[in-house]
């Protein structure tokens, strides 16, 4: 390794965001939790006569981002309207990816302090956290439902005090196994003292329609991050946002980078949220699949799947499952069935100690059924 290269990276692996690669036959990529449908047609033509007509290519884009703050700052009000959200609680990033790195930044780097996950979760806060040199206390959940450990929790928080716990990051609903916060994990995320910075990370809201924006003029330690990548249909654009207490948005927009969201993709979340109703018109089909694919696992002796609040199932395999594929432990077993079905067309993800699938269409849901009974002979 380069002497000028910080010896600790050598331990973390790169993030890869589509496992399957290349493939020599059609895939159903139900491994990264995107819209199953591209924007539509007259849509895309909107936003192609934008960037035509409107954008300049050779000029920087908006680095205030202001029209599209405003524009969000609207959108949840319709959601939300105790909310009573304003221009000024919004910071946008490139993805949330960007917003979690500016969220550290701005509160972990270069102090000794620590964050604290509850695994199985959205893997990119460790990892970030890590790139950046700030400790990562995690906990566990309970496997019945992945309520977090909560009694866990307060012991680390409580006895974490070289590096104290400066920031907790929670996924609402979570990811990958798709429960949404309980009463009593609110209750906690209430009690924690104003000097802890809560994240909720909300990506899954307009499938979940659970929010705590209306909460957060009680807790200006608390910091709501929400996507375009999911519902919206825009991942490739990369357009997320934090919604917070206007004090903590002018510290995160300090550290992050200047014009860090193009011109394209300003475009493209405010086409999105003028024409949101037609964007977001799929989601009742999705939630209809989801109810159809977690009826045909539970005829599936070999999986065992739970309720979900977003738009994708978390499966593991049973001791029958096991046997059957031939594996003696979980992660082998899991690893063998994902391959299994990548190899006929059906990309899911391997993470958290189970299966992420996403809903797809009603065509990509009946092959992945089809073809996991096919693999245990079930069919």
């Amino acid at each position: 390794m380069f002497p000028f290269i910080r010896s600790d990276l050598e331990k973390l692996k790169a993030y890869t965001a589509h496992p399957g690669g290349s493939s020599e036959i059609p895939l159903d990529r139900l491994d990264t939790n995107e819209c199953p449908y591209d924007l539509p047609e007259n849509l895309k033509q909107k936003l192609a006569w934008s960037y035509q007509e409107l954008i300049e290519t050779n000029r920087y884009p908006d680095g205030s981002h202001l029209k599209l703050k405003k524009a969000i700052a609207e959108y949840v009000n319709e959601a939300t309207p105790l909310a009573n959200i304003s221009a000024d609680n919004i910071s946008v990033g490139n993805g949330s990816d960007e917003l979690i790195r500016s969220i550290l930044i701005a509160t972990c780097l270069g102090k000794e302090v620590s964050i604290l996950t509850a695994t199985p979760t959205f893997s990119m806060y460790s990892i970030l956290a890590q790139t950046l040199g700030i400790s990562v206390v995690t906990v566990g959940r309970n496997e019945a439902n992945f309520q977090i450990d909560i009694v866990a929790a307060e012991k680390a928080i409580n006895q974490t005090k070289n590096p104290p716990v400066r920031v907790v990051f929670v996924v609402n609903p979570n990811s990958p196994t798709a429960n949404a916060l309980t009463t009593e994990e609110l209750t906690w995320l209430k009690s924690l003292p104003e000097d802890i910075l809560v994240v909720i990370d909300e990506a899954y809201f307009e499938f979940s329609q659970v929010t705590v924006a209306e909460e957060l003029n009680q807790h200006p330690n608390w910091v709501i991050l929400r996507t375009f990548s999911k519902a919206f249909r825009l991942a490739s654009l990369r357009v997320g946002y934090a919604i917070a207490h206007p004090e903590v948005i002018i510290n995160l927009e300090k550290v992050r980078l200047p014009y860090n969201l193009p011109s394209f993709s300003q475009a493209g979340a405010k086409l999105v949220l003028s024409y949101r109703i037609d964007v977001l018109s799929f989601i009742p089909e999705i939630l209809a699949e989801r109810t159809k694919l977690l009826d045909a696992f539970a005829k599936i002796p070999a999986l065992k799947v739970w309720e979900s609040s977003a738009n994708f199932l978390y499966a593991r395999l049973t001791d029958e499952g096991l046997n059957l594929i031939g594996e003696s432990s979980q992660y082998e077993g899991l690893n063998s069935l994902m391959l299994q079905l990548k190899s006929q067309g059906t990309l899911i993800r391997h993470t958290g100690g189970g299966l992420r699938i996403t809903v797809g269409t009603s065509e990509e849901n009946q092959r992945t059924v089809e073809r996991i009974k096919g693999i245990f002979n079930h069919g």
